[in-house]
């Protein structure tokens, strides 16, 4: 996730995540599969095996109490990469479980990757603690290694308490990383204003307003891409209540 790049991925977006069917070890990838996808297996086998594998996975975390197996399962995409992990989770659509556990994933990744640039912006769109900071369990002024806990820890109650509650605070986290967006984007755009309106502005003032807008323009475009991640968490959490997330 980049800004400005939308790889926080809109809601109708492909995603996918990984495993065998039925994993012996959690949180360890079977190539032959992969192999088998990246050659174009038929779309519903690869359907099949996405929600398979996304349910095992996390009905053998539930059902474990053994704190490595956990940490096998949290750190999956930073031992496999995301890419061979997308090869099965991507493709899933946002309201099933695959692609929910997907966006939980890559979620955390961008959290822990870049966490310097969230903290900002959660100053910004979390100026004062609001109901947003008690959902998502991150205080009004975090630092990076407040991120960096955040992002494990959501993951983490994903697995090993309600999944629900753990989608809620993926939400309330990403709407307020989004206004954070919103908050600079409106600031550059009256930086921009302010250089290109003054009577004394150059070729150069023009030109460096111009970029301003344009920065502005994808900081903004990138907050609709968080704003619809939320919708899908919020939407999976609603789903995963009735028993029709899968």
């Amino acid at each position: 996730m980049h800004l400005g790049s939308g790889s926080v991925v809109p809601s109708r977006t492909e995603f996918t995540p990984t495993g065998s069917p039925r994993p012996s070890r959690p949180g360890q990838i079977d190539p032959g599969l992969i192999e088998g996808i990246a050659g174009g297996a038929d779309p519903s086998v690869v359907s099949e095996m996405s929600h398979a594998s996304a349910a095992a996975l996390l009905d053998r975390v539930h059902h474990s109490a053994d704190p490595q197996v956990v940490e096998r399962v949290l750190t999956l995409v930073d031992r496999e990469g995301v890419d061979m992990i997308a090869e099965l989770w991507s493709r899933s659509e946002p309201d099933s479980l695959p692609g929910i556990m997907w966006r939980l994933y890559t979620l955390r990744s961008w959290m822990r990757r870049d966490r310097d640039l969230i903290s900002r912006l959660w100053r910004l769109g979390e100026p004062v603690a609001t109901a947003a900071s008690a959902i998502a369990g991150v205080d009004q002024a975090p630092t990076e290694a407040d991120i960096t806990h955040t992002a494990d820890s959501i993951l983490a109650g994903a697995f090993t308490g309600d999944f629900a509650v753990a989608l809620e605070r993926a939400s309330a986290f990403v709407d307020v990383v989004a206004q954070g967006l919103r908050v600079e984007a409106r600031h550059m755009v009256r930086q921009a204003e302010a250089k290109a309106g003054s009577e004394t502005a150059t070729a150069a003032d023009l030109a460096e307003a111009h970029v301003m807008r344009s920065r502005s323009a994808k900081l903004m475009h990138t907050a609709g891409n968080l704003i619809a991640t939320s919708k899908d968490f919020r939407h999976g959490a609603q789903l995963w209540r009735r028993g029709k997330l899968d």
